[in-house]
């Protein structure tokens, strides 16, 4: 039995997740399952899955989840915040850890599991976002097996060559081709952008997501981001990296090599593929995702991105050249921006503003230890909100 740690199990990805361990219980375990603060959640997987341990983010939902857990007669441990998830993340029984905590916050638990030479299933981009260098160099010092869950970067991974860790140009790649389906917004002029609500940006037209990511979705930071993190992932430059819109996001995404050739994976829109994918890898096993029918499908539209009307994707291009602190200030600043366009509190069309005038007062392209990158994400956010709070 291999055992599983899955940070952030009440999330889509962890929901997916444990959909897919279900359909193999001869070979996994859900050894341990966290969430932020959604109790109601946690508990219920509890009683499903029995881990042996069960982790809130949270004191105070620990608190409530450890009575809930006690008075059922389940016998899990309760453990709670960030030392709890480091916790976890590195216990001897686990062999795997989903690292699917969105933002920053999923930072320190995935190092944790780095150091312990675990296999990572990762699919949250802002670790590499945030702290790219000194987690890919963390990876490289344990001998921990990184595999990308994001469906775009897990299309690419499984399109590449072996030998790819040592770039693009050794292995005959010439250019990776990231898609994007353009949210639900890709038809919309800037004007029509100014008054979109929370509820029309989270209503992505292909993916089952959760709200954080599917506003970014919405603005293409989601994009930005996954190009910053497939420079860590892919050990190539940003310039050989060509977002394209595909908006029946049937192609996941393509990988183009100097001979002319372009391999691109292909599924229906279902987060299990790809982690199903990275859970048997180097072999195969079935997800649960409904088979694609290439005639039901019919036509596989491309176009370009737009940066006038979607500017976040330019500014991505622009941190990860500018490199140091950068990329952490951008993600820290669509964090903050993206939470208070969903309390309602900052246009959509202002988010990207929000961002480009923190990265604008905080100029660190510098090298930073990870104290270093946490403070710089602590400034960035309060820049952030200062930005927000002048808009009000």
């Amino acid at each position: 039995m291999i055992g599983l740690t899955i940070l952030g199990s009440t999330g889509s990805i962890g929901v997916s997740t444990l959909d897919v361990v279900a359909r193999h219980p001869n070979q996994y375990r859900a050894v341990a399952l966290t969430a932020n603060s959604d109790v109601d959640g946690l508990f219920r997987q509890c009683q499903v899955f029995l881990p042996a341990y069960a982790v809130m983010a949270d004191s105070d939902s620990a608190l409530e989840l450890e009575h809930r857990i006690k008075a059922a007669g389940l016998k899990i441990d309760v453990l709670a915040g960030v030392g709890g998830l480091e916790q976890v993340a590195a216990l001897d029984q686990i062999d795997y850890v989903m690292a699917a905590i969105v933002g920053a916050a999923g930072l320190l638990p995935a190092l944790a599991a780095v150091e312990a030479g675990k296999r990572i299933l990762l699919a949250n981009k802002e670790v590499l976002v945030v702290s790219g260098q000194l987690f890919m160099e963390a990876v490289e010092r344990s001998g921990s097996v990184l595999l990308p869950i994001d469906s775009e970067h897990n299309a690419v991974f499984q399109c590449m060559p072996p030998g790819f860790e040592r770039g693009l140009e050794p292995v005959g790649v010439s250019r990776i081709l990231l898609t994007a389906s353009g949210g639900p917004f890709r038809q919309l002029s800037r004007d029509e952008l100014i008054d979109v609500t929370p509820e029309q940006a989270c209503a992505h037209p292909n993916w089952d997501m959760g709200r954080k990511i599917s506003v970014d979705s919405a603005t293409m930071m989601n994009k930005g981001l996954e190009v910053i993190e497939a420079c860590w992932l892919f050990h190539t430059r940003p310039e050989q990296i060509q977002v394209v819109l595909h908006p029946q996001s049937v192609i996941h995404s393509m990988v183009q090599y100097v001979d002319g050739s372009v391999l691109a994976q292909l599924g229906n829109p279902d987060m299990r593929t790809p982690i199903a994918h990275a859970l048997a890898w180097p072999q195969r096993m079935a997800s649960g995702a409904v088979p694609l029918d290439l005639f039901d499908v019919a036509r596989l539209d491309f176009e370009l991105p737009d940066t006038d009307r979607f500017p976040c994707l330019a500014l991505a291009y622009r941190v990860i050249e500018s490199g140091g602190g950068m990329p952490a200030i951008l993600n820290a600043a669509n964090e903050i921006a993206v939470a208070a366009f969903l309390q309602r509190k900052l246009k959509f069309t202002d988010i990207a503003g929000v961002i480009e005038d923190t990265l604008s007062a905080l100029p660190e392209t510098g090298s930073f230890d990870l104290q270093g990158l946490l403070g710089l994400d602590a400034r960035a956010r309060i820049v952030a909100e200062q930005k927000v709070a002048s808009l009000v």
